[in-house]
């Protein structure tokens, strides 16, 4: 049996003339997926296979395929002749744009087989077969050249019927590698800077015969990650070398290639590369070692690949970073990327090339850490960060610890080259929502909830609001969901009631639910800073604003200079409860309630709840006069009774939708008269808190209403077990005194927090409003319609509130997860789009 080994990730070509067996090879070896055939996409075109005027078309779309695969990453195998040089070429162009290695498999077998088989296939003309069969005759031998990485030819039915293909990984595919790793920045031949930082990460050091150091490990079974650049410029890039080698030969470290070690072997081999930039010391120092170390070390820096990627792909390592699209590939280019950067073609003022800020634009899920450019602090840029501190320039040799995300420094001991520019300060991060991470259709991995799906439609609105309404967006880190009522109740003149928000979660086996009183105010989201330092540090405030009270879309409640006063009450609140150093977060967001309603919903309550209850205490008395002087002329008034009873029940619903809305409004003077109804403490500092049970929260928010009882209104709350009637009875009846006393109603929540139900995840909360509160939605005379109303459709609103909740905490676990902000305001944006769909605002 012949085994041929195959890149994982590659563009193979069946090469070989009609009949010599290449789609049955295919069929065998090859899923269906992967293999993309001439033949087929001749018939796709045309309808007929063997159309040949319709060979430019189907290549032309085959090709299109191609690409779309291999740029997901996908094997990709073209079924075609190829015998022709040209073909060949343009299959070798497309590896080559995608960054993929080109394979060819050649079927170099007797002519007289492709006869006898194409005579039962296509039956093409002899001469059209010999043309075929003689062209890869004389190509065969010039595969290599042409630009194909591997090249397999079976020359025999018994070799092609024996084959068995050997996948081979990519040399930077380390993704079964999964640390912990210390990636160390760009340590240029400080040896000594090199063993104090490995001393301080936790690794011992081993020593040769003559006690220096030829190795290390860590006891917690730790691999430290080099970025390249290992020599040149300093004092002793041998003594850096044979430290990092004997680490990489034992399997406690790995190495990816700098510019550096690509230049010095060119050096050692002889080549015509520039002395500069410490070059020549590094022969100097080297030519002083064996000749035996010699050759190691350039066979070590020679096989050194350009990128890894780790821990399942989630980090990746390169010298001088490397875009999304090129993690895993393998061309001259990406190699070029990863030793150099991008550059713009252009020189600055010290004739160094100017590099293309290539981080500032990266949008990928994997973290990315590099060097190659110093910077006086390494500094997160998007999901990058550079860990070159220019330790040979008398900065720091700095690492990072993965998965922790910690940094740990060693200042250098002096300076041992001097730079020809000053240290660059870290890439500015240009982390905001960019519009082409918006437009079209788009799909946003969620915790929670797997990927939500956000409709190009919908995406239109929120970018209108995001960018013209919404508050400075660095604060803008959370936006809170819609809120899914029960299933309609059947208890008569009831269209909302308790006992089937408990029974929605008991059949998802939820037992116990607190229910807390639901204030009619707006939907408040605060984010609060300890410091104006937090302020600036975390949330990039440079006018010294200390946090931000918006509304469930993003907007301000108040101008800049009202709500720092506001947020400062809120602030020394925090501090008297003890939370800053409880939780042990310098900033804080809480989901709160606004009071009055008729702060922010003043010109809705102008342009509509108002004119509603005055015409109808205009008209409604008028109209009852002229009934009753009507019914006094006639001896039967009958009807026109019934038309005055009910004008005289609209006119009582209408006086008591005035007294509805108006129990939620009252006069505001600048602070005075606001209140805060605090109910969930989301996040803080590197955590989220929507998993800790209702108690927890309910201890702290007490404390917080306790310190401030004149801004802060504490909220009523019962606990309900849903298994016991008796207790279910209670939850009822503790809500009917509510709302009969003139309350909005209450909010069910699952005691848990988050909850996962026999059906996914649960509802966070269920609002079950009263009667007066359901007269200002759907209008004075809605009792009167109740059999209607009771048709409402409640699934949409149901999915919307679970998508929009998911996406909530999504946005909160990533900037807690200190991400970048885009990535946050991924989720964010999609909660705002999802507030497009058609959905009956009044559920």
């Amino acid at each position: 049996m012949r085994t041929l080994e195959i890149p994982e990730l590659s563009l193979v070509a069946l090469v070989g003339a009609t009949g010599s067996g290449k789609s049955t090879f295919a069929a065998r070896h090859f899923l269906p997926t992967q293999v993309l055939s001439s033949d087929m996409f001749r018939a796709l075109v045309s309808d007929d296979e063997n159309d040949q005027g319709a060979t430019s078309d189907a290549f032309e779309a085959l090709f299109y395929v191609a690409a779309k695969r291999l740029r997901a990453g996908r094997l990709t195998v073209v079924d075609a002749t190829h015998v022709q040089r040209q073909d060949r070429a343009q299959l070798i162009a497309a590896a080559k744009e995608q960054d993929v290695l080109p394979v060819a498999i050649v079927f170099d077998l007797p002519v007289a087989l492709s006869h006898e088989r194409n005579a039962t296939h296509r039956k093409l003309p002899e001469h059209v077969i010999r043309r075929q069969h003689d062209a890869l005759r004389r190509s065969v031998r010039h595969l290599h050249k042409e630009g194909f990485r591997k090249v397999h030819v079976l020359s025999t039915v018994e070799e092609v019927d024996g084959v068995a293909i050997e996948w081979e990984k990519a040399y930077n595919d380390k993704r079964q590698l999964t640390g912990p790793f210390d990636v160390i920045g760009d340590v240029h031949g400080c040896r000594a800077e090199l063993e104090t930082l490995l001393a301080r990460l936790g690794y011992v050091l081993t020593r040769d015969e003559v006690g220096r150091p030829a190795g290390a490990t860590h006891p917690d079974g730790r691999t430290a990650v080099f970025v390249g650049d290992l020599v040149d410029r300093g004092p002793d890039t041998p003594g850096v070398l044979r430290l990092v080698m004997g680490m990489v030969a034992a399997g406690t470290g790995l190495c990816v290639s700098g510019n550096h070690e690509h230049k010095l072997v060119r050096a050692l081999d002889g080549r015509d590369v520039s002395m500069a930039h410490g070059r020549a010391e590094s022969l100097a120092q080297l030519a002083a070692e064996p000749e035996e170390f010699r050759k190691d070390a350039r066979e070590f820096m020679y096989g050194l690949v350009s990128h890894y990627r780790l821990d399942g792909g989630r980090l990746v390592v390169a010298h001088a970073g490397l875009k999304e699209s090129y993690h895993g590939r393998s061309s001259g280019r990406v190699r070029t990327f990863c030793l150099y950067g991008d550059t713009t073609g252009e020189t600055d003022e010290y004739g160094l090339p100017v590099r293309y800020p290539w981080a500032e634009d990266y949008r990928g899920a994997a973290t990315v850490v590099y060097g190659h450019t110093p910077v006086p602090d390494a500094a997160w840029v998007n999901n990058t960060i550079c860990v070159d501190t220019g330790c040979v320039f008398g900065g720091s040799l700095t690492a990072l610890r993965w998965p922790e995300k910690a940094l740990v420094s060693v200042p250098a001991e002096k300076t041992h080259y001097e730079p020809v520019r000053p240290l660059a300060p870290p890439a500015r991060p240009a982390d905001l929502l960019r519009v082409d991470d918006v437009l079209g259709t788009r799909f946003v991995e969620t915790a929670l909830h797997g990927r939500v799906k956000v409709l190009e439609e919908n995406a239109a609105g929120a970018l209108e609001v995001m960018s013209r309404f919404a508050i400075d967006p660095h604060w803008l880190v959370y936006l809170p969901p819609t809120m899914a009522p029960p299933a309609t109740s059947t208890v008569d003149g009831m269209l909302e009631h308790p006992a089937e928000a408990f029974a929605a979660y008991r059949a998802d086996g939820v037992e116990r639910v607190v229910c807390e009183e639901k204030h009619m105010g707006s939907r408040a989201v605060v984010v609060l800073c300890r410091t104006p330092e937090v302020a600036r540090d975390r949330f990039g405030a440079t006018d010294g604003a200390t946090g931000a009270i918006h509304t469930r879309t993003g907007r301000p409640f108040f101008p800049g200079e009202v709500t720092e006063r506001l947020l400062a009450r809120v602030r020394a609140a925090v501090d008297a409860a003890g939370l800053w150093d409880e939780l042990a977060t310098g900033w804080l967001v809480l989901d709160a309630e606004l009071l009055p309603w008729s702060l922010k919903a003043g010109e809705l309550l102008r342009r509509q709840y108002a004119p509603v209850g005055a015409a109808a205490r205009h008209v409604l008395p008028a109209a009852l006069a002229v009934l009753e002087q009507a019914a006094a002329r006639y001896s039967d008034a009958s009807a026109i009774d019934a038309l005055a009873a009910r004008q005289r029940a609209r006119l009582a619903n209408a006086a008591a939708f005035t007294e509805a809305y108006g129990r939620y409004c009252w006069p505001v003077r600048d602070l005075d008269g606001i209140s805060l109804a605090p109910f969930t403490i989301l996040a803080g500092e590197g955590t989220g808190y929507a998993d800790r049970d209702r108690g927890w929260h309910h201890e702290r928010l007490d404390r917080l209403v306790a310190a401030d009882p004149a801004l802060f209104r504490a909220t009523r709350r019962s606990t309900v077990d849903v298994t016991d009637p008796a207790s279910v009875a209670e939850g009822v009846a503790w809500w009917t005194e509510l709302t009969a006393a003139g309350g909005e109603g209450m909010v069910v929540k699952p005691d848990e927090g988050i909850v996962r139900g026999r059906h996914g995840l649960v509802q966070p909360g269920v609002k079950c409003c009263g009667r007066e509160y359901l007269r200002i939605i759907y209008g004075p005379d809605y009792p009167d319609h109740l059999d209607r109303l009771r048709q409402r459709s409640l699934g949409r609103k149901r999915s919307l509130a679970l998508r929009e909740y998911a996406l909530g905490l999504e946005a909160l676990d990533r900037f807690a997860a200190a991400e970048p902000l885009w990535r946050v305001h991924e989720a964010v944006f999609a909660v705002l789009a999802l507030e497009s769909e058609p959905v009956d605002p009044r559920l």
